[in-house]
């Protein structure tokens, strides 16, 4: 079984913002995963307006058997299924219970509601999924007349 023996995914959130203390205690400020885009005015379009996903991911991971350098990529699937170019980084390993963490600044295009994976991969094998919902909610106004 792949990772039986480490590393072990501890957490996989997107949130607002975070706080790296001077002990090494990451928090996590406002964990989200659902984004409401608004369209309000006399002629609200049927399709959603563009917007941008303006998140921190964040990952944890504890070593277990893990050593050294390892690849993870991130891979973005829009709700129509079409993936986008992978964000990659490196994680290194210290091995025994010692955690990684990585918080990453994410900032992506969203161009219609639903749901966006973010597929997390490790050493390229597949390790979690993290979905996020857009929801574009139209709101028609009508003009005062003057």
């Amino acid at each position: 079984m792949a990772f039986e023996r480490g590393p072990y995914l501890s957490i996989a959130a997107f949130c607002e913002q975070t706080i790296d203390d001077k002990s090494n205690v990451l928090s996590l400020i406002r964990v989200v995963d659902r984004m409401t885009v608004t369209g309000q005015g006399p002629d609200v379009p049927d399709k959603m307006p563009p917007a941008n996903l303006d998140w921190t991911l964040v990952l944890v991971f504890k070593s277990g058997d893990a050593r050294g350098s390892h690849p993870v990529k991130i891979v973005p699937q829009l709700p129509s299924g079409e993936t986008k170019p992978p964000f990659e980084l490196s994680l290194h390993f210290e091995g025994s219970n010692r955690g990684v963490q990585v918080a990453a600044k994410v900032s992506m295009p969203l161009s219609m509601p639903g749901i966006y994976w973010f597929k997390i991969y490790l050493d390229d094998m597949f390790v979690t999924q993290i979905p996020v919902e857009v929801i574009y909610s139209r709101i028609p106004t009508s003009q005062a007349n003057l």
